[in-house]
């Protein structure tokens, strides 16, 4: 069987066409793109149209690729961006980007509204400024006419991109649950936060579960874009439920989902949501039925995005393997930042905050670009630690192993410093494991599967990986003690 996923990250886009023989799974990217935030006048914007063009055109080569003989598609993608479309079709708003500036600068009337332990304890969700929630309560804050009940319907991305293929709007469990505006106990939305945000619960689709046939490709499109009558599925469309699907350590672990964020958790049988996840602002997050996932963000590959961006503004062009091989050359530890301070969250002088953030080892403050990657290098494998041993706390669970999916289980680098740092074995791969759960899920709705632990078993089979050992005990647990103290954590 041959089906198409499209996987949509921060920094870009990739088409994948899948193959099952019923025994083993094959992956083949058909169509990249670059996906980078347009900035207007001061806010952030994502090119939606480009986006939606790029998907038009990667299926185009998918059909071709298999000669016509696709049978379904699905797509995931970063969640909490939204627009909205009304009964014509017509897109009413731009689809703002999540680390756009209105939610900060709105945040004290949104928590005048709703506190946030109330908002952590009613969702589940971690607070922070990206949140759904969070954009929502900016544009009631600025009076949108958008909040007002009218016909017109609020789509999360991969949602919108569905409904522009098949006509059939809906909302997708796994990135409705990331919201902030979900009720995990009746797996639908939230009254009291709507009503406490002015959110009119009109506005908001029905959601359905995580494999639920959303259609077919409308005849429009077939006309327009010359491709065959697939089936859409909708996927895990988070991006991060999907990636944790494809999870395939032989043991129960820890998973680092490591793209632009790195999503640092583990699977348990639902919410986790007491005080010391409030405390740590731990994130419940919705999957296939028995996959919950409760986890913690961190900032990730977007501070090498942002070094590698720095660089190439000032005439020098590095790829990521040039800023890992010049990392692993240089001296460990000698400065640290913690990753998640807000001055990284935005778009800037990278090499200036992290001057700024950073604490040294010694008197003279490294100022060459090694150092400043081994920087990032070593304060995320640290950083991953203290977010494990605070899941152990939440959750109450002990995993001895790490499985890192996505694109950092290529990073050889990154890998042996997460298992240095945390002093557990890391499972390295799949790295393409966001597009492999989208593609499992397709699978599993066609009837081709049984269900997700077939599915991990087939990718096992299908799927190198490489693991690491923890090196250098003593050395690591002596930077992780003054790495905790120095920014109070």
């Amino acid at each position: 069987m041959n089906c198409a996923a499209l996987d949509v990250g921060a920094s870009g886009g990739k088409l994948f066409c899948g193959r099952f023989d019923g025994d083993r799974l094959s992956l083949e990217p058909i169509h990249r793109f670059p996906l980078r935030p347009v900035s207007l006048q001061g806010n952030l914007y994502w090119d939606f149209l480009f986006l939606y063009q790029q998907l038009l055109q990667g299926l185009q080569k998918a059909a071709a690729q298999t000669k016509k003989e696709l049978k379904s598609f699905g797509v995931d993608t970063f969640s909490n961006d939204f627009s909205f479309v009304d009964p014509a079709g017509r897109l009413l708003s731009p689809v703002f980007c999540y680390r756009d500036r209105r939610t900060r600068l709105h945040q004290p009337e949104i928590f005048s509204r709703i506190s946030p332990k109330e908002l952590y304890f009613s969702s589940g969700n971690q607070v922070a400024l990206f949140n759904t929630a969070m954009q929502l309560g900016a544009m009631a804050a600025e009076g949108s006419p958008l909040l007002r009940p009218g016909p017109h319907r609020l789509l999360l991305l991969p949602d919108l991109l569905c409904y522009y293929l098949t006509g059939e709007a809906a909302g997708e469990y796994t990135v409705c649950s990331v919201s902030q505006l979900l009720d995990f106990s009746t797996r639908d939305w939230h009254g009291d936060i709507l009503n406490r945000l002015t959110i009119p619960r009109d506005l908001l689709p029905d959601i359905v579960e995580p494999g639920t046939p959303r259609g077919t490709i409308s005849n429009i499109i077939r006309a327009e874009a010359a491709l065959p009558g697939m089936d859409v599925v909708s996927v895990c469309e988070h991006d991060t439920a999907s990636a944790f699907l494809a999870g395939v350590a032989a043991e129960p672990s820890f998973l680092i989902s490591s793209g632009t964020w790195a999503l640092v958790g583990l699977e348990t049988d639902g919410p986790v949501i007491n005080e010391l996840g409030y405390r740590y602002n731990v994130a419940n997050e919705g999957g296939c039925l028995g996959h919950h996932r409760v986890l913690k963000n961190v900032m990730g590959n977007w501070l090498l995005q942002q070094l590698k961006a720095e660089c190439l503004s000032r005439g020098k062009e590095y790829d990521y393997s040039d800023l890992e091989r010049l990392a692993a050359q240089a001296p460990p530890c000698r400065m640290l930042v913690d990753v998640d301070h807000p001055d990284f969250f935005t778009p800037g002088d990278i090499i200036g905050t992290l001057r700024q953030r950073a604490v040294y080892a010694g008197p003279e403050a490294p100022d060459d670009l090694g150092a400043y990657a081994r920087c990032i290098y070593d304060s995320l494998a640290l950083k991953y630690r203290w977010c494990i041993e605070k899941l152990e706390e939440v959750t109450g669970l002990h995993r001895d192993v790490i499985n890192v999916v996505g694109g950092g289980a290529r990073d050889a680098l990154s890998c042996q410093l997460t298992a240095s740092a945390c002093a557990r074995r890391v499972v390295a791969g799949p790295c393409e494991a966001t597009a492999l759960g989208n593609v499992m899920l397709q699978l599993i709705s066609r009837g081709e599967l049984r269900d997700v632990a077939q599915g991990r078993s087939v990718l096992r089979a299908s799927f190198g990986v490489k693991e690491y050992a923890p090196e250098e005990p003593g050395f690591w647990d002596a930077q992780y003690q003054y790495f905790c103290e120095a920014f109070s954590l």
